[in-house]
């Protein structure tokens, strides 16, 4: 236990030590100069400005970078992480607290690099390791649009990252290890359209952000990495795309797919937690070829395979669904189709992890507002109702019938996702 405490201490001074070597090591990666004039921005047309807005809603930048209640695009969201918080700059064209000093050139650098316009690290919670992908002209157009929203004066809030990791030298060192700019590139023998949809997946969609596997430094296998994954303080579970039983569409005709990233809905599914704001903010927004695009590749990623143990269907559980469940859902978890979501054969239920399922049950399912799908149904909260104990057997039994086979929750299941 003692010689286990020692290194607790002696590994971040270790990082920063090494820190040193990474930083010479990683000159090559920015060996594009910036421009003399920083402040200096090229005239961009309207169909440069027009195709950058559909790009930043591709990305979903207005997630991060608009507070709740703030201007769009000012920045000041707090992105919780394990290793502290991280604040979303101000992308309006403010010269002092925003990008109006930048030039292209910065902000191709800041994508592409992860370095800031000044020539600092950023933190790769800005999903850097993803934006290294898009192309230039798109970054240009990107760039133009964001130049043409209103400036809003709102300064940056410094990040609360713990100590070592706050300081440039550790993430000199995570980038020696984990990080190298890149552009996408075509494998061979696959389509121009599913080329386009690994761009976007991979690129400006950044799905590896929530959908990739972290190790303990909180890096993926790269930006085509969707084998699932916990989002970090959030409580939730981003599932699989590679594994039919978590949220994989390899055996779904391409339009069902399309329908999901389009409405928020189809016969099959339905968006919930964090992935409504994705469909509301940003994927109902794509125009059919690339929404086809994305259904393509993902109906072509290699499939896992994960079986869960058996949970057996527990009495409590059952009179739990009779009484506050069934009227909805059916009495074998049919659900009604347009309206209520099937609970029979749901990959959302039997994720080996319960944590969106218990989610669903204390805070209510509501899917997004979309404009094909515009008054959803949604399902109301039952964290004022049940209590934990009944929530894990209800949930228990969810995930043990009509065939299903994953494993049952504890109460100290729950009420960690309610202190949550």
């Amino acid at each position: 236990m003692k010689r286990r405490w020692w290194l607790a201490l002696a590994l971040p001074l270790a990082v920063v030590l090494a820190a040193a070597g990474a930083v010479v090591a990683l000159n090559h990666l920015d060996e594009m100069p910036l421009s003399p004039d920083t402040a200096g921005r090229r005239a961009a047309s309207a169909e440069q400005v027009a195709h950058g807005a559909y790009l930043a809603r591709a990305g979903h930048c207005a997630g991060c970078h608009s507070a709740r209640g703030g201007a769009p695009f000012a920045g000041g969201t707090a992105i919780a992480t394990p290793f502290g918080t991280v604040y979303a700059p101000n992308l309006t064209p403010d010269p002092k607290t925003g990008l109006g000093s930048w030039s292209e050139d910065a902000f191709w650098r800041a994508l592409h690099n992860g370095r800031s316009a000044d020539g600092r690290l950023l933190a790769p919670a800005c999903p850097y390791p993803n934006f290294t992908q898009v192309t230039r002209d798109d970054v240009r157009d990107l760039f133009a649009y964001l130049g043409s929203l209103a400036p809003v004066a709102q300064p940056n809030r410094p990040h609360a990252l713990r100590f070592p990791y706050s300081t440039q030298a550790a993430l000199a060192v995570w980038r020696a290890l984990y990080f190298r700019p890149t552009t996408a590139a075509r494998p061979p023998g696959r389509s121009a359209l599913w080329d386009r949809g690994a761009y976007l997946v991979g690129g400006l969609g950044h799905c590896s952000a929530c959908h990739g596997t972290r190790n303990a430094w909180g890096a993926t296998d790269g930006a085509l990495d969707l084998r699932g994954g916990a989002i970090p303080m959030q409580g939730w579970v981003a599932p699989a795309l590679n594994d039919v039983d978590q949220a994989g569409v390899a055996d779904w005709p391409l339009e069902q797919v399309v329908a999901l990233l389009k409405t928020g809905r189809n016969d099959r599914a339905s968006a919930s937690g964090p992935m409504a704001m994705v469909v509301a903010r940003s994927t109902q927004y794509l125009d059919d070829p690339d929404l086809l695009a994305i259904a393509t590749f993902l109906k072509a990623l290699p499939q896992g395979e994960v079986l869960p143990p058996a949970a057996e269907p527990s009495a409590a559980g059952a009179r739990l669904y009779e009484r506050h469940c069934v009227a909805c859902h059916g009495e074998s978890g049919e659900g009604a189709p347009g309206a209520v979501p099937a609970l029979a054969g749901n990959r959302a239920i039997t994720l080996a992890s319960p944590d969106n399922v218990i989610n669903l049950v204390l805070g209510g399912g509501f899917a997004p507002a979309t404009a094909g799908n515009p008054r959803p149904y949604g399902m109301p909260p039952f964290a004022t109702v049940l209590s934990d104990e009944e929530i894990a057997a209800v949930v228990s039994y969810l995930r043990g019938s009509w065939g299903h086979r994953a494993a049952p929750v504890t109460a100290l299941d729950v009420n960690r996702q309610r202190g949550r």
